[in-house]
């Protein structure tokens, strides 16, 4: 292909491109008497038009012409309240589907987004939003944020709504707001994120009312009068200091002194968290982070937890810790400033298989606290994505309650965020859609057989035989175990068995929040099975997942390629974008293999193994290895007795 083809120059062979020359043509017609069949007046002037390329293009055109309308037997039609100069622009955009937005003046363009938003021309209308949100700017925001409200242009709202949080002050001393229309100013105050203080955004309304209203509040109609009521109860009063409440609001005689009294009463009874306070909406930013001032008050060795390093740690340093004990503080954390957040991401410390409990409160005042996570009663490890309501807050506190080794908590790291990823919550545990089991959500098989670690979540369902690629464990004793890094509401599961030749297992699967008390979610214990198997049951909490086989036609090990948790269809939805944290899983210590356990029968190849070796050990080097996580006797100490 050539250089122009590439470049879209010509067109490819066999196709006849001349888009270009059609628009000349068309464009000659435009303003021209030559076939014309219509006459639009607008004010004084005469266009003349076509009736049929107008109602090519516009459905408002096609029914206005063609529709049976009285205009349809027209040969003149005026059309009323529109700029000459836009709808000539916009006649321009009909005829030949070009116009350039670069020269022309912010209220021109104005009134040709007005005309396409009119007359339905909805790429015209999303081409000039996307050029506005380009040049938004401190002077002309308010002007595109009321022309955005009066259409409902949402994405056009919704860049004006994220310009203007970022330069509150400067937008409410600005002369510009003070020509906002009552419904954007209104839709401006309502929300969270629009972060000054109260007493600033009511001396900005104080300034809006005499600009627009003060001199004519005796002729004001109703819906005005209940539009600048709107606009009035956005402001929070509760939030406003008694002194100018008293002193400020009072004498300004725009709310009543009974309102007055009920902000006071608000401010007075309510918990500090039911305020409806406002704070700083940073999307997919962490704003637990010192380069926004964020910095830890409680805790001891309190420099590691909000420095980003979430690799460099080991038993001596790099985690912030305190120790599990009733009436401790735990770990507390102040951000720069009152922010929205939704989404904590905890990194607990994780270089061997501890657990720990805990539960996170979020505060505005470092007295009353409110718990979004409670993970008191469930095992956690390694990074933990905890989501719960929006808050505004500006304190999070961490406290430990339990850690399977000993009574101390560990964070390497904490993060803070607004995710604006919807996450479905049941009691505060994410009801999962994508497959938790996976190393890249910290999951981990804490007990089971394979030549190499979690080969069971890594995803490969295709490169196993009969001495690699599966987790197994011997019929009779032991199990399977895989622990999510979190709990999960789940309802569902699928597990590869190993299905090289004909052989057929039974199984049973359980569930457990705490590896203690176990619930049977799966019994397949009296069926024959092979290959992939579906699981689905009502929805429960799960930190744990237990498979123990009770048959193998073959021999007397069970073999499991491969687990998901919940169940994904075959065409899966792609998971939620995941930064994957380096936790170093090869400095946990691996404890000592047990004899082959592949699919084929090989026992009396193990004994001659045994009687060969001189010390009666079976060599390492070829067989599987045993992952015994939470048993009472480590690897180093099975070592040191072993030497």
């Amino acid at each position: 292909m050539s250089s122009q083809q590439q470049l879209g120059l010509v067109a490819p062979l066999g196709e006849v491109d001349h888009v270009r020359s059609l628009s000349e043509n068309l464009s000659s017609l435009l303003l021209n008497d030559n076939y014309q069949d219509i006459t639009l007046v607008i004010e004084t002037q005469r266009i003349p038009a076509h009736k049929v390329i107008l109602a090519s293009r516009s459905e408002y055109f096609r029914a206005l012409l063609y529709g049976g309308l009285l205009e349809s037997q027209q040969q003149e039609i005026e059309l009323k309240d529109i700029n000459p100069t836009a709808f000539r622009l916009l006649l321009l955009y009909i005829y030949t589907g070009c116009i350039n937005l670069c020269n022309m003046k912010e209220e021109l363009i104005k009134d040709l987004l007005g005309l396409a938003h009119q007359y339905v021309f909805p790429e015209l209308e999303q081409a000039i939003s996307n050029y506005l949100i380009s040049i938004l700017n401190q002077v002309n925001v308010c002007l595109v944020y009321d022309v955005a409200n009066l259409y409902q242009l949402r994405s056009l709202m919704e860049a004006c709504r994220q310009f203007v949080d970022g330069r509150a002050t400067d937008i409410l001393q600005s002369e510009a707001f003070l020509l906002l229309s009552p419904g954007t100013l209104c839709d401006l105050l309502v929300r969270d994120s629009f972060c000054v203080t109260e007493v600033e955004i009511f001396r900005a309304v104080l300034r809006w009312w005499r600009h627009n209203y003060a001199e004519n509040t005796a002729i004001l109609s109703g819906e005005t009068t209940n539009e600048l009521n709107s606009v009035l109860e956005a402001v929070r009063l509760p939030l406003i200091s008694l002194t100018e409440l008293l002193n400020e609001v009072r004498p300004s005689h725009l709310v009543t002194a009974d309102v007055i009294l009920d902000a006071l009463k608000i401010r007075t009874e309510s918990r500090d968290s039911d305020l409806p306070y406002r704070g700083q909406l940073l999307p997919e930013v962490n704003v637990a982070h010192t380069r926004f001032g964020a910095q830890v008050l409680q805790g001891e060795m309190r420099t590691a937890l909000l420095d980003g390093d979430t690799t460099n740690y080991d038993m001596e340093r790099g985690f912030t810790r305190h120790p599990i004990e009733d009436g401790n503080a735990g770990i507390v954390v102040r951000l720069g400033q009152a922010c929205i957040i939704n989404h904590i991401k905890i990194l607990l410390w994780d270089r061997d298989m501890r657990s720990y409990s805990y539960y996170v409160e979020v505060s505005m005042d470092q007295r009353d606290w409110v718990r979004v996570i409670d993970y008191s009663t469930y095992h956690c490890r390694s990074w933990q994505r905890l989501y719960f309501p929006q808050r505004v807050t500006r304190y999070i506190r961490i406290v430990g309650t339990h850690n399977t080794v000993n009574k101390v908590f560990h964070v390497v790291a904490l993060e803070a965020y607004y995710s604006p990823n919807a996450v479905k919550l049941d009691k505060e545990l994410i009801v999962a859609k994508y497959n938790a089991a996976t190393i890249q959500l910290s999951a981990c098989v804490v007990e089971g057989v394979s030549r190499s670690r979690n080969a069971l979540l890594n995803g490969d369902t295709n490169n196993y035989d009969w001495d690699s690629g599966y987790t197994c464990h011997q019929l009779g004793s032991g199990a399977i175990i895989v622990q999510l890094a979190q709990p999960y509401i789940i309802s569902s599961m699928k597990l590869l068995l190993w299905d090289c030749d004909d052989r057929s297992y039974s199984y049973y699967v359980e569930v457990s929040i705490n590896q203690r008390d176990w619930i049977t979610v799966c019994d397949r214990s009296r069926q024959p099975c092979q290959s992939w198997q579906s699981i689905n049951f009502t929805s429960l909490p799960a930190v744990y997942i237990k498979i123990v086989g009770t048959q193998n036609t073959a021999n007397d090990v069970f073999h499991c390629v491969h687990f998901e948790c919940p169940a994904q269809e075959e065409s899966t939805e792609e998971s939620p974008r995941i930064i994957v944290e380096d936790t170093h899983s090869s400095l946990i210590p691996v404890p000592p293999p047990l004899p082959d356990l592949n699919p084929r029968p090989v026992a009396v190849a193990v004994v001659a193994d045994r009687s060969s070796s001189d010390n009666g050990e079976v060599e390492e080097g070829h067989l599987p290895r045993r992952f015994t996580a939470g048993r009472e006797v480590s690897y180093l100490a099975q070592r040191i007795v072993r030497q």
